[in-house]
């Protein structure tokens, strides 16, 4: 069974320039906006996260994913001493961190690509690229290049060129010495040179033991990207569609579905034994309160995200409910808020984090279905040294389940109750339960 920190760990994601409340584009006058974050450490830490994931933080056009210079954080937020010395603060609060590698594409600000503007032919950074001085832009620059999606304002570079691989190389070494950094999330890894991928693999091997590379994917065989010579860990999409929509339509057949098809006990299963990032929303879809119908649904969607396999990640805000609407555009998404709030919610995340984080069984057992109808879910997870039932009641009616539980009694971990089979197993409305099952 391979072990690695990520997998044992609950992530928090910070939207740095929404969380910070910076202006959309970048002013160029320097604010030391990160320093927020300190501030937010002992709600991370309190919640239960010992991980957190960074979305862009380096200098660029606009929202982080045009970059203009990788080894400098963008001035909106400060300088990179500020942001050293919050990598410092949270390390010594024993939280992990995980900085956004974008490395499919750069801003029209990137320096190397204003030096392809200004001499054209002659710049020594054309091949950087994917250039036709034949062609033109939609921003009339009289050459055309190839931007992310026919995004114009995310050029994307040539990670074929060794030139561009060790000016990237040479930023990560920079990112792990200046701010010791303990993993990336890597951009639309879908679209990155797969030879790319290895090659940083290998790279961040030597410069950090046990150095985590996530990728942001939503479709196809995550294999693909996610394998010893490649990936650690992807994004589960399929699984975040799962989960609001079984909850939506009462259909808890949708969810158990994927879960059976990625991690289940056949041997033509897709990922048993992997690790995928789980999460109920992130930066860039409508933020989960918004999308449940039910409020009732909220903390249950929560349980099952952290009960399921994978590696549960919670978006700054929606720990306490926020909302937001994808509609609304993404700023809106990404605000800022004075401070943390605290909430039944939170407080009921903080107990899934502490159960998560300290089972071996969550974090790395296998998976099987035990009952399942359209609006409650009782699954187990199993390691040789541990057995957890994780059970869901959707309904706002109380359930008798009966099943077969392989023993006697259990421990609920959420309350630290003695739980006995005999006769069957209530599950109050709207509930979740873990059971840790006696021996």
């Amino acid at each position: 069974m391979q072990r690695m920190w990520a997998f044992e760990s609950v992530f928090y994601q910070i939207y740095p320039l929404g969380f910070c409340g910076a202006p959309f584009e970048n002013d160029g006058v320097l604010s030391h906006r990160i320093l927020k974050v300190n501030d937010w450490i002992l709600h991370i830490k309190s919640l239960g996260a010992n991980a957190i994931y960074f979305s862009p933080v380096f200098e660029s056009d606009t929202h982080g994913y045009n970059t203009r210079d990788y080894k400098r954080i963008d001035t909106r937020l400060g300088t990179n001493e500020d942001f050293a010395k919050v990598c410092e603060n949270l390390h010594n609060e024993g939280i992990r961190i995980v900085l956004d590698g974008v490395f499919n594409h750069v801003g029209r600000g990137f320096w190397a690509f204003r030096d392809v503007l200004k001499n054209r032919w002659d710049s020594v950074y054309k091949d950087w690229f994917y250039l036709n001085f034949d062609g033109n832009s939609s921003y009339n620059d009289g050459l055309w290049y190839e931007g992310w999606e026919g995004n114009y304002d995310l050029v994307k570079l040539n990670l074929k060129n060794e030139a561009v691989v060790e000016y990237l190389f040479s930023c990560i070494r920079q990112w792990v010495e200046e701010f010791d950094i303990d993993g990336l999330r890597l951009d639309v890894a879908y679209c990155l040179d797969h030879d790319f991928l290895r090659r940083l693999r290998s790279y961040c091997d030597s410069l950090k033991k046990d150095f985590f590379l996530v990728g942001e994917t939503l479709h196809g065989d995550y294999k693909q990207w996610m394998n010893d010579q490649m990936l650690h860990s992807v994004t589960n999409y399929e699984c975040y569609k799962g989960l609001h929509s079984s909850f939506n339509s009462m259909n808890m057949f949708e969810i158990n579905h994927s879960l059976l098809r990625q991690f289940g006990p056949e041997s033509w299963t897709l990922y048993r034994g992997m690790h995928l990032l789980s999460f109920v929303d992130n930066h860039d879809v409508t933020r989960v309160a918004s999308i449940l119908n039910n409020p009732a649904h909220l903390p249950l969607i929560y349980a099952l995200a952290f009960g399921m396999p994978g590696i549960p990640c919670v978006y700054y805000g929606s720990e306490w409910g926020e909302r937001a609407c994808k509609e609304e555009g993404d700023p809106a998404l990404r605000a800022s808020f004075q401070k943390p709030e605290w909430n039944e919610l939170t407080e009921f995340i903080s107990r899934l984090a502490a159960v998560k984080t300290s089972s071996e069984a969550l974090n790395y057992g296998n998976f099987r279905s035990v009952l399942l109808t359209n609006q409650q879910c009782i699954f187990e997870r199993k390691t040789e040294n541990e057995r957890i039932l994780v059970a869901i009641n959707a309904d706002e009616n109380d359930f008798m389940a009966h099943f077969d539980a392989g023993c006697g009694q259990a421990r609920e971990l959420l309350t630290g109750e003695m739980h006995d089979f005999g006769g069957g197993s209530l599950l109050p409305g709207y509930s979740a339960a873990f059971w840790k099952m006696e021996a």
